[in-house]
C-alpha cells in the first residue's frame, strides 16, 4: 500500500479522535502522549478485511498510539520477522500496546514461543511484560500446543513473580492463570506452584500466587468439566 493510502488512514484516525477519552486512558495507566482517544472497537472496524505488511510497518513508524495498535491488527504474521519483533518490542511504552500487539500479531508468528522465553528474561519492563503476555496469549490461542510446553514455562513464571514492577507482576499472574485454565492437568500444575509459593517471603510472589489461586479455584468446576 502506498503512502497516499497511508495518509487516508491517518486522516481517518484523526477524524475519529476523541480527546475526552484520554483522561480515562491515563487513569488506567495507558500512555497518552501520542494517543488520539479512539476506542478499540473503532480500530477493529477500520482493520476489518485488511492484511498488509507494508502498511503495518508504515503505521508503526508514525508513533501514534492508535496507529500502532491498528498496525498489529492489519499486519500479516507470516511476514513478520524476528527483527521486526525486536524493533517493535523496544518501542513498547504502554501495557495496552504491549498486550495488544502480542495478542493481535506476535503470538501468531512462527517465533512466538522463542520470543516469549527470551523476553521473560530481559530486564526492560515492557519487554519482560511482553514475554509473559505472550505466554498468556499462547495459552488462550494455541490450541495445539502440548501441555509439556506450558509446564516448562512455569519455571519462568516462578522467577518472574519476583519482579516487583506492577506491569510485570500482573502479566506474570495473567500468564499463570491462563495456563491453569487450559485443562485439568495444567490447572493442577499451576495450583501446585501457587500452593508452594503462596507463603513466599517476597511480597510480589505472594500476590501473584494468591491471586492466581483464587481465580483458578473459582474456575475449577468449569475447567474440569471440559
Amino acid at each position: 500500500m502506498e503512502k497516499p493510502e497511508l495518509q487516508s488512514i491517518l486522516n481517518n484516525l484523526h477524524a475519529q479522535s476523541n480527546p475526552a477519552n484520554l483522561a480515562g486512558m491515563a487513569h488506567f495507566g495507558i500512555q497518552t502522549g501520542q494517543a488520539l482517544g479512539i476506542p478499540l472497537p473503532v480500530l477493529r472496524g477500520m482493520a476489518k478485511g485488511i492484511k498488509n505488511h507494508n502498511l503495518a510497518l508504515q503505521l508503526w513508524e508514525t508513533g501514534i498510539h492508535e496507529a500502532r495498535m491498528l498496525a498489529s491488527m492489519v499486519d500479516d504474521p507470516k511476514q513478520v520477522t524476528p527483527e521486526q519483533m525486536e524493533a517493535w518490542v523496544k518501542d513498547f511504552d504502554s501495557w495496552d500496546i504491549c498486550d495488544g500487539v502480542c495478542g493481535n500479531l506476535f503470538d501468531k508468528t512462527p517465533y512466538a514461543s522463542q520470543k516469549a522465553v527470551e523476553w521473560c528474561s530481559r530486564e526492560e519492563e515492557f519487554v519482560r511484560r511482553a514475554g509473559f503476555a505472550m505466554i498468556a496469549w499462547l495459552a488462550v490461542h494455541d490450541k495445539k500446543a502440548p501441555d509439556a510446553f506450558f509446564v516448562d514455562l512455569l519455571s519462568l513464571i516462578e522467577k518472574g513473580a519476583e519482579d516487583k514492577r506492577n506491569f510485570v507482576k500482573k502479566a506474570v499472574n495473567w500468564a499463570l492463570r491462563q495456563i491453569g485454565k487450559r485443562n485439568k492437568d495444567l490447572w493442577q500444575a499451576a495450583m501446585n506452584l501457587c500452593l508452594r509459593l503462596q507463603d513466599s517471603p517476597i511480597a510480589s510472589v505472594r500476590w501473584v500466587m494468591i491471586d492466581a489461586r483464587r481465580e483458578l479455584e473459582s474456575k475449577k468446576e468449569q475447567i474440569f468439566a471440559r
